[in-house]
């Protein structure tokens, strides 16, 4: 399972590598296209690399020193297509269910209100 730094570096190297060919891909370039909330550092970036070739996701044909040289793999390609999938996969619900949703709560609650008023004799 991949966390959600190894997601966004997967899809940045996707649109550095898109069509599976080797490509030589800075780090400075990924690092600088993550999120600043997900930022990290080069450490952290060789990390990333290493689980992500790890898990057959990647190919790094050679690194040096930030400079890296580099393909995603069909797998890699497959796990961000299936994620794209469940999101396009969950619906919300119909607009008439949120209608009728609604007017019943707006209905028990004004007839709440209104047993509460006759119990109080606040007319």
């Amino acid at each position: 399972m991949l966390d959600i730094k190894s997601k966004l570096v997967l899809k940045i190297l996707l649109k550095e590598c898109p069509d599976g060919a080797y490509r030589i891909v800075e780090s400075k370039d990924i690092i600088s296209a993550l999120p600043n909330k997900y930022r990290i550092d080069q450490n952290g970036l060789d990390n990333i690399l290493i689980y992500l070739e790890r898990q057959e996701f990647i190919s790094i044909k050679y690194d040096d020193e930030g400079v890296y040289c580099l393909c995603v793999l069909p797998f890699g390609n497959e796990v961000l297509e299936n994620e794209y999938k469940k999101r396009e996969g969950k619906k919300p619900p119909p607009f008439w269910l949120f209608i009728t949703i609604n007017f019943l709560v707006t209905f028990l609650a004004g007839l709440l209100g209104a047993m509460i008023a006759s119990i109080l004799n606040l007319h």
